[in-house]
């Protein structure tokens, strides 16, 4: 079955770095996009970021174009998303997710194959 296992979450201050991770099982990754959105307390679920199925093309929400990067190696199965320069409204549970499609036709995308349970990420001092 489809696996999508979220790492690498924390407490980071202002200002700081972290990496995500999500480990892919249960399909073939290196045929289809990838995501990563976030869930912010009392709010609904989030786009982040999105890569093709080959790593081609990349997309960002606004809020974090510029500090956020996601990539991943179709070798390793793996998905991540470099994320620095945080800032307090960054806190949220993020979740990977896989794509209907091997493209990204549109953000943010109107759903989501399968996700993962998320990582916490904590921006404080």
């Amino acid at each position: 079955q489809v696996q999508l296992v979220e790492s690498g979450g924390g407490l980071v201050q202002p200002g700081g770095s972290l990496t995500l991770s999500c480990a892919a099982s249960g399909f073939t990754f290196s045929g289809y996009a990838m995501h990563w959105s976030r869930q912010a307390p009392g709010r609904g679920l989030e786009w982040v970021a999105g890569i093709d199925y080959d790593g081609s093309t990349t997309y960002y929400d606004d809020s974090v174009k510029g500090r956020f990067t996601i990539s991943r190696d179709n070798t390793k199965r793996t998905l991540y998303l470099q994320m620095n320069s945080l800032k307090p409204e960054d806190l949220a549970l993020y979740l990977c997710a896989k794509d209907f499609s091997k493209l990204i036709l549109v953000t943010p995308p109107p759903g989501y194959d399968y996700w993962g349970q998320g990582t916490q990420v904590t921006v404080s001092s």
